[in-house]
Parts: C-alpha cells; sequence; structure tokens
C-alpha cells in the first residue's frame, strides 16, 4: 500500500505544529511533529550537562539515549525520554535553544533521519519541520513552506508560553526568533530552505481558522 505525505517546512514560530495537527485530524492522517524530536534529544543533552551546540559532547549521548513517540486516546503525538513523557518540558525556551543548536550537528540528523522516514513508510503523515520536503521526504506528495513575519512569530509564541504558565517577554521571544531563524538558515547540516517545489504561504495577519482552511485547500486540490 502507497501511502500519501505532507510535508511542511519553515521557520520557529510560523504555526507549523498547530496547522498540521488541525490539518491530520481533518484528513485522516497521523500526525509527525520532528522538531520534538529534536527537543527530546536536547533535553536529554542538558540533563546530562552537555552543551548542545558541541559535536564532541553530543555524540557520545546518542547510544545512550532512549526517544520514543506515543499516541495517546487524544490522537496527539507524545514524546517519552526513557520512561518520562516530557511532550510540556521539551516546549521550554532552553529546551527550543537547545533543539536548534543540535540539529546542526550532521550526526544528529543522520541519526534521526530512519525514525522519521519509518513513519512515513507505515502511515499516511503529515511530517513539519525545517528540512522535510527537502531532505527528509523529497518524494512528499505535498509540499508547503509556511511562514509569516518575525514579529507576528514572536506574538505567537510569546502568547504560547504565557499561556502555558512561562515566565517572559515579547522582545525576548523576538530576539530568541531572529536568532534561531539565523542558526536554522546558516547551518551546515540541511539548513532551513524552501523546497523548490514547494508552495510558499505566508500567514502573517491572518487567524488560525483562516490559515488553517488556505491549506486545506491546497492540500485537497493536489489529492483530487
Amino acid at each position: 500500500m502507497n501511502h500519501r505525505s505532507i510535508a511542511i517546512d519553515g521557520p520557529s514560530g510560523a504555526g507549523k505544529s498547530t496547522l498540521a495537527k488541525k490539518l491530520a485530524a481533518a484528513l485522516g492522517f497521523l500526525y509527525v511533529d520532528t522538531g520534538a524530536i529534536y527537543r527530546t534529544l536536547g533535553l536529554f543533552a542538558l540533563e546530562q550537562g552537555a552543551a548542545p551546540g558541541e559535536r564532541e559532547a553530543v555524540l557520545p549521548l546518542l547510544p545512550k539515549v532512549s526517544i520514543r513517540m506515543a499516541y495517546g486516546e487524544d490522537g496527539l503525538q507524545h514524546m517519552h525520554l526513557g520512561e518520562e513523557d516530557v511532550t510540556e518540558t521539551i516546549r521550554r525556551p532552553e529546551v527550543s535553544a537547545a533543539a536548534s543548536e543540535i540539529s546542526a550537528i550532521p550526526e544528529v540528523r543522520a541519526f534521526l533521519l530512519e525514525m522519521q522516514r519509518d513513519m512515513a513508510r507505515k502511515n499516511d503523515v503529515i511530517m513539519d519541520g525545517r528540512d522535510i520536503g527537502t531532505v527528509v521526504l523529497p518524494q512528499a506528495d505535498v509540499k508547503i513552506f509556511l511562514t509569516a513575519t518575525a514579529e507576528d512569530r514572536a506574538n505567537r509564541r510569546y502568547l504560547e508560553l504565557i499561556e502555558r504558565g512561562n515566565a517572559t517577554d515579547y522582545q525576548t521571544v523576538l530576539a530568541d526568533i531572529i536568532e534561531r531563524d539565523r542558526r536554522d538558515s546558516s547551518r551546515a547540516a540541511a539548513p532551513l530552505c524552501q523546497a523548490e517545489d514547494a508552495i510558499r504561504v505566508d500567514t502573517t495577519g491572518k487567524t488560525l481558522e483562516e490559515s488553517f482552511q488556505l491549506l486545506l485547500r491546497i492540500i485537497q486540490e493536489r489529492f483530487i
């Protein structure tokens, strides 16, 4: 059986995860948050006292880490580090920064690549990240590059963090977004970039529902 795949790439805070979850539910696809995998590994590095951006410190950790994805009754992806559910913990700002650093290490990306591709071989998937359409699933049936202005993305992330009870301020979040854009776009291993055959969608100023309906229409048109 041939399974269908949708790749959604874009910078931090563009709304990839939120929209991909809604699209997966609407289409009956499995949602795979690849960023959560890197976040979990970044959390492990922090817990082990290793600098996430230092290759020599991170590589010895790879054989030791136990990362597992599970899908609960809510249909959502939960991340487990060993026996612990770290789904909420990996959303902390310091873990986000660690994920960005650790994902720039080529050996890390190779280590996690097969896990991601195996999900697409066994299921109809919507997968979001930074290099899904260019590296992980270059043959995806639909590729979308989701973006918005840094200010718009920072405001969304700020409100999300406040809702989760994380103390922060907008200017700090904006600075983090801009720095992460720089790192993700300039890294040597699978830098953030739009696949040549991806559809660029800018959600600046759009509500969640407006963005969702736009993406759903694009996907349905390509599957007809």
